[in-house]
C-alpha cells in the first residue's frame, strides 16, 4: 500500500501518526509478544507520581501486520484490559502440554471451516435416513 496507504488506512496495521505517537510521543513501550505486536502505555504526567503509572494509565496494541483482535494473546488481552499491572510474563503459569500455537482467524477467507452440505463445498448433504419422517397434512 505504500507512504501514502500508511498515512490514511488504519486496516492494515498503525498509521503513521498513531506509531509516531505511540513510540515518541505519548507511549512507553513495555513488551512484545510472540507475534510481533508491541504493546505500549501512556506516559506519566508530571507531577508527584512522575514515573509511576495507575492503573487506569491508556493501554494500547500496534498489531504486527493486520489489525486482528484475536491476535492478542490470553495474558495481553488481560494486561490491556487493566487485570494487572506488571507485564503478563511475570504472571504467566508454566505451559500445558496441551496448548497449542497461535493459528489465525479463517472466517470469511478460503480456509475457513465449512460443514458438510455448505453450499461452498457443494451443497450436497447427507440424506436423512432412520428417525426422521417426512410431515404429510391429512386430507
Amino acid at each position: 500500500m505504500g507512504l501514502f496507504g500508511k498515512i490514511f488506512t488504519w486496516w492494515d496495521g498503525a498509521t503513521l501518526g498513531t506509531q509516531w505517537w505511540a513510540s515518541r510521543v505519548g507511549g512507553e513501550h513495555v513488551g512484545t509478544d510472540a507475534q510481533g505486536n508491541k504493546y505500549y502505555r501512556a506516559k506519566a504526567k508530571d507531577g508527584p507520581n512522575t514515573g509511576s503509572y495507575t492503573q487506569n494509565a491508556k493501554r494500547w496494541v500496534i498489531y504486527a501486520g493486520a489489525n486482528d483482535a484475536s491476535r492478542v494473546p490470553a495474558e495481553w488481552h488481560g494486561w490491556l484490559h487493566g487485570a494487572f499491572d506488571d507485564v503478563p510474563e511475570s504472571h504467566l503459569p508454566p505451559p500445558k502440554v496441551w496448548e497449542t500455537d497461535y493459528t489465525p482467524n479463517a472466517t470469511g477467507t478460503p480456509a475457513a471451516y465449512r460443514p458438510q452440505g455448505a453450499l461452498e463445498r457443494g451443497g450436497k448433504r447427507a440424506r436423512a435416513v432412520g428417525d426422521y419422517e417426512a410431515w404429510t397434512p391429512e386430507g
